[in-house]
């Protein structure tokens, strides 16, 4: 039986550089994996070139509408969905016309449009039975202004109410 000496690179110092060289990759691509499934999934365009030909557009469009200082309540109660912008005193703008694309983050065989019905408050009802999980709701609506309102939100559905 050989000894080593104190100083000596032997074949279990390797064998520990290796597990934790390896570990430490292992480790990082798990840790990664999990974040990456629990964040953002990612968005469905049908055609990326058109969708960044049309970028600043819309770019002015969005701050054209943050300037109006409105916002949205958006409710989901089973079938039932309402949808109201509110002014900056909390009163209804009304809404002329509105539809929305309901889809999932990562495909569109689950893609549901819902065209609204504008109650006389001036909020927009639908019906749509939307199951349980994560969507992405995209909607339009006409509310007189130069440029119609929109609004793209990722929800969460569960057990037929909005989170």
């Amino acid at each position: 039986m050989t000894r080593s000496r104190p100083n000596e690179f032997t074949g279990r110092h390797l064998l520990a550089i290796m597990v934790a060289f390896f570990g430490v990759i292992i480790a990082v691509n798990v840790t990664m994996a999990v974040y990456a499934r629990k964040s953002w999934t990612g968005l469905v365009v049908q055609n990326s070139y058109v969708a960044s030909q049309e970028f600043n557009e819309k770019a002015i469009e969005e701050k054209a509408q943050a300037a109006l200082g409105y916002t949205a309540a958006l409710a989901i109660d089973r079938e039932a969905i309402s949808y109201a912008i509110l002014d900056r005193q909390g009163r209804k703008v009304p809404i002329a016309s509105a539809s929305a694309t309901f889809h999932r983050p990562v495909t569109t065989r689950e893609d549901t449009h819902v065209v609204f019905a504008i109650d006389p408050t001036g909020a927009a009802t639908g019906t749509e039975d939307l199951t349980d999980g994560v969507w992405i709701m995209q909607l339009t609506a006409d509310i007189g202004a130069e440029h119609p309102w929109r609004d793209m939100r990722r929800i969460v559905v569960r057990e037929g109410r909005f989170e």
